[in-house]
């Protein structure tokens, strides 16, 4: 994958990644955005931290709430045992609608890794805290076959293309690696954007 200084064009493979399913827990925004953004991820990850702290919000008010811009999450954990049971928490509190809730709530501070800051029972308090309502489900959901199938199917996409290292993004088909600047990722949403208006201009 490339780096955002070495910027190739989409690909259009990669833009095909993109799931645009209005009933997926995991996603923010319009399924008909011109613009999907992908983002690989860990919960232990530092950096994916960083980027859900600092430049996620930003999108959310500037791109995905004036119909610009989807985020599709996808499962990549890479950090072994914690990271695992994490996203498949992260599932099944998507399985009550409180995805993105979680996700701000384990991304709130920087946490330890392996180190017991992902247990069961910590994961639990997360989905309490992030307004999950059935708790016995949750535990049920993130030790079920299908959270495991769910994360799975994630992960091997992300292999599939060649990420390796957490936070991995694909913008409308076009990679960026890492917690980069805000700037860097709303140049790319802008121009991504302005590239599906001409084509639909063009369509037309």
């Amino acid at each position: 994958m490339s780096t955002p200084e070495a910027q190739e064009p989409a690909n259009p493979e990669l833009l095909g990644l993109a799931r645009r399913d209005g009933a997926d827990p995991l996603a923010l925004g319009s399924p008909d955005a011109p613009v999907v953004l992908i983002e690989y991820s860990d919960f232990q990850c530092p950096f994916c931290g960083r980027f859900a702290r600092e430049t996620k919000p930003d999108l959310v008010r500037d791109y995905v709430d004036k119909g610009v811009l989807r985020i599709e999450w996808r499962n990549f954990p890479v950090f072994g045992a914690e990271s695992d049971q994490a996203a498949r928490a992260g599932w099944a509190a998507g399985q009550q609608n409180r995805f993105w809730q979680f996700h701000d709530t384990a991304y709130a501070e920087p946490r330890r890794r392996n180190a017991g800051d992902f247990s069961e029972d910590k994961l639990t308090a997360m989905a309490r805290k992030a307004g999950v309502e059935d708790l016995a489900r949750f535990e049920k959901d993130m030790a079920s076959d299908a959270a495991h199938r769910a994360v799975t199917r994630d992960t091997e996409e992300g292999y599939g293309i060649g990420v390796t290292s957490t936070p991995a993004f694909l913008i409308n088909g076009r990679p960026v690696l890492g917690a980069q600047p805000t700037d860097v990722f709303t140049d790319i949403i802008d121009e991504a954007a302005e590239q599906a208006r001409q084509q639909e201009d063009g369509d037309e």
